[in-house]
């Protein structure tokens, strides 16, 4: 019932503690995952959209911002039209966050601010990212969604970096923000 990470500890995704969060584990696997579920036209990683969000969102919001797909490192990054059908699939990726929200002090909920930069890295994601689609903005939203109206999509400086540089990335805008570098880079 666990998975084994990158720093050759284990991790069990359906009953998670703090102690078992690591944020290399995190960056590592963020790092080799790709957005869009890999339908893109070049590698761009979870942890680079991570990286991009934490520099949209006021200085206040930037861990979050960061951390917000971080359960994705323990849960992989499905897409959102799927997740949202998964039986307690939302709930068990709530329990996650909560513990890595309480391991890095970040607020169990995320922040309006991150959930509108997210959103507005997506729409600027789809046009760099994906082949051109007749499609509204609302569209790639779905059902439900509480961001009204929709933001516009974000200038971004996209590197498309590789896994390492994308994790390096990740680890030193972590520890840039946490002032922690024993615990980034150890």
């Amino acid at each position: 019932n666990f998975i084994q990470v990158w720093s050759g500890g284990a991790y069990w995704p359906l009953d998670p503690r703090p102690e078992e969060v690591d944020i290399k584990d995190i960056a590592h696997a963020l790092s080799l995952q790709c957005r869009f579920g890999g339908h893109v036209e070049q590698f761009y990683s979870v942890a680079e959209h991570c990286y991009h969000v934490s520099y949209a969102v006021p200085m206040e919001h930037a861990l979050s911002g960061l951390l917000h797909d971080a359960t994705e490192a323990y849960l992989v990054d499905i897409p959102s039209p799927i997740k949202r059908h998964l039986t307690n699939y939302l709930e068990i990726e709530a329990k996650n966050w909560r513990v890595i929200a309480a391991k890095y002090s970040t607020p169990e909920e995320l922040p309006k601010e991150v959930k509108e930069a997210d959103l507005a890295m997506l729409f600027a994601e789809k046009e760099v990212l994906l082949k051109p689609m007749a499609l509204a903005l609302e569209d790639w939203v779905g059902e439900g969604h509480s961001i009204n109206p929709l933001p516009t999509p974000i200038t971004v400086p996209f590197q498309f970096y590789s896994p390492s540089s994308a994790k390096y990335a990740f680890l030193s805008r972590f520890y840039e923000l946490t002032h922690n570098e024993k615990e980034a880079y150890r």
